[in-house]
C-alpha cells in the first residue's frame, strides 16, 4: 500500500491523525501523528466509522454542487443597449455642462474613449455602461421587448 504522507510503497500502513486529518501512513511517517485504532467499519462491525463516512459524503455532495455547470446568462436580466445610446450619452454630458475632457476625467477614461462613445464608434463593455448610467443618471439599457415595442 502507498503511504499517504511520503508516497512510499509499504507492506503495512498505520492510521494516524495528523493535525485534523486522518491518514494511512507507513511506520516511518507514523511518528508525525497520533495513532488511531483501526476502524470497526473496515472489519464490518460497529458504527465508529459512520461520522467519517457522513463527512466524506457531505464533502462529495458539496463538490458535486460546486462542479455542476450553471448558465450565468439565465440569471442575468435580459438587457440590450439602447439603439440611441451614443446620442443619450452626449446629450446627458452636455446637460451636465461638462466638456469631453472633464467628463473623461470624471469617469476615469481617456478623452478618445469619450469621443468614440459619443460618435458611436465603440460599443462600451458592460462595466462602462454601468459607469455611464451611474454618472450621467440615464438609462442606456432596456429589455428587448421594451425596445421593440
Amino acid at each position: 500500500m502507498l503511504c499517504e504522507m511520503c508516497g512510499k510503497e509499504s507492506e503495512t500502513v498505520v492510521r494516524v491523525k495528523v493535525e485534523s486529518s486522518v491518514l494511512e501512513v507507513c511506520t516511518a511517517c507514523s511518528r508525525f501523528g497520533k495513532p488511531l485504532a483501526p476502524t470497526p467499519g473496515a472489519t464490518g462491525g460497529g458504527n465508529g466509522g459512520g461520522a467519517l463516512g457522513t463527512d466524506v459524503q457531505d464533502r462529495i455532495g458539496s463538490h458535486q454542487k460546486r462542479m455542476t455547470e450553471r448558465d450565468l446568462y439565465a440569471e442575468l436580466p435580459d438587457l440590450e443597449l439602447d439603439p440611441q445610446w451614443s446620442r443619450k450619452v452626449r446629450e446627458a454630458r452636455e446637460k451636465l455642462g461638462l466638456t469631453q475632457e472633464q467628463f473623461g476625467a470624471k469617469i476615469n477614461e481617456k478623452v478618445s474613449v469619450v469621443h468614440k462613445l459619443e460618435s458611436g464608434g465603440m460599443v462600451p463593455p458592460d462595466a462602462l455602461v454601468r459607469k455611464l448610467e451611474r454618472t450621467l443618471k440615464v438609462r442606456l439599457t432596456a429589455r428587448p421587448e421594451a425596445a421593440e415595442a
